[in-house]
């Protein structure tokens, strides 16, 4: 016996389904499983045994003696040269012109339009600029159509129509996949799917089509914007392979240069504020310039210890999607100095009883052992 699955399991119908009822589970089954288009585990073997199905549960004399006997019938295969192929399944005709346009540009117009490449460059910006964000202008070298030629890449812009396809752009090819015969349809490999043949190469551009030119390329940065911002800028990419479709476009990545003191979280700036000891414990008022222009006070409070931090509201960076500003958070560190003069040294003995945690603790242990000592 055979350890094929039944058809009707396969497609996902009834026995008695119509064959309105075939034909849209085979478009449904064969457009997720079609080995150029689909991601499934083992989608080649599937789409086989989906067409596999379909051919014989399309056909009127074959479904019967399907019925009938199934896989195995009286002559071990009911359905004559079955494995060796003979079912031709014209696919774009079931499956509709438009499941190609996917891999092929669609239509059936004479040669279907490109669009050329998109060019991508990198802008450094300062984070002041981010504040009210900035008009930019670079200085790029981009390609851009020939206009000798017109883009088509040919001496005096003039091609002629490819012969294998007839100036469409696209062939049909007959494919075997498993035991069927498959009409599929590809991009012309002789003229690349642009329809047309260049005989002579256009003298100023070398059969490119587009030449290199120096370019004032002026844009804007919004406030708020983020490192790796991508700005675009439409048409002003590659041109489209012999001036046939729309020109690419250009990207500009915004880079944000790192500062000296702050670093971002989003709108939020943070930084790290190095206090001495005396304005730790008695508090203090330290003015900065900042990133917006304006001065920037951060306020101390008296007995603040290293590690925490404080919060000045909306003096942050811009929010990229919603007005108003972030804020800027301090975080306290104890300054150290690497060398003290001998009578900063002495001055700090002489508080040390009075400063150290250490030594009021001990103190403290003492006083209570010499209660109980006591009662």
């Amino acid at each position: 016996m055979t350890d094929k699955r039944d058809y009707y399991e396969v497609l996902d119908v009834d026995r008695s389904a119509t064959e309105k009822d075939l034909k849209n589970a085979f478009r449904r089954l064969a457009r997720r499983f079609h080995p150029d288009r689909s991601e499934e585990p083992d989608a080649e073997n599937k789409f086989k045994e989906i067409q596999e199905a379909y051919a014989v549960l399309s056909d009127a004399e074959k479904r019967a003696h399907y019925d009938r006997f199934g896989h195995d019938g009286p002559s071990g295969n009911p359905f004559g040269g079955f494995s060796g192929g003979g079912f031709n399944i014209n696919l774009e005709d079931l499956l509709g012109g438009d499941f190609f346009s996917g891999f092929f540009g669609g239509g059936r117009s004479r040669s279907r339009e490109r669009k050329g490449s998109d060019i991508l460059v990198r802008h450094s910006i300062e984070m002041a600029t981010v504040i009210t964000g900035s008009e930019e202008s670079i200085e790029l070298d981009l390609p851009v159509e020939c206009s000798t030629c017109n883009g088509t890449g040919a001496k005096d812009g003039k091609t002629k129509t490819c012969g294998t396809c007839q100036g469409t752009g696209r062939v049909r090819v007959r494919q075997q996949i498993g035991p069927f015969v498959n009409e599929v349809v590809q991009e012309c490999r002789d003229c690349g799917g642009t329809g047309s043949i260049i005989e002579s190469p256009c003298g100023d551009c070398s059969g490119r089509g587009h030449r290199i030119e120096a370019k004032s390329i002026k844009f804007n940065v919004p406030p708020g914007a983020e490192h790796g911002t991508r700005l675009r800028l439409r048409g002003q990419g590659q041109p489209a392979e012999r001036g046939r479709g729309s020109n690419g476009d250009l990207l500009i990545e915004i880079e944000v240069l790192t500062h000296p003191w702050f670093e971002r979280n989003g709108s939020d700036l943070i930084m790290s504020l190095p206090l001495g000891y005396p304005d730790l414990v008695l508090g203090t008022k330290v003015t900065i310039d900042h990133i917006d222009g304006k001065k920037l006070d951060i306020v101390i409070p008296p007995r603040s210890s290293a590690g925490h931090t404080l919060e000045i509201k909306k003096r942050g960076l811009p929010h990229m999607r919603r007005s108003g500003r972030g804020d800027v958070v301090v975080l306290l560190k104890l300054h150290v100095p690497e060398k003290i003069s001998k009578a900063d040294k002495k001055q700090l003995d002489s508080m040390k009883t009075s400063l150290n945690p250490s030594d009021q603790l001990q103190r403290i242990l003492d006083d209570a052992a010499d209660r109980r000592a006591n009662e």
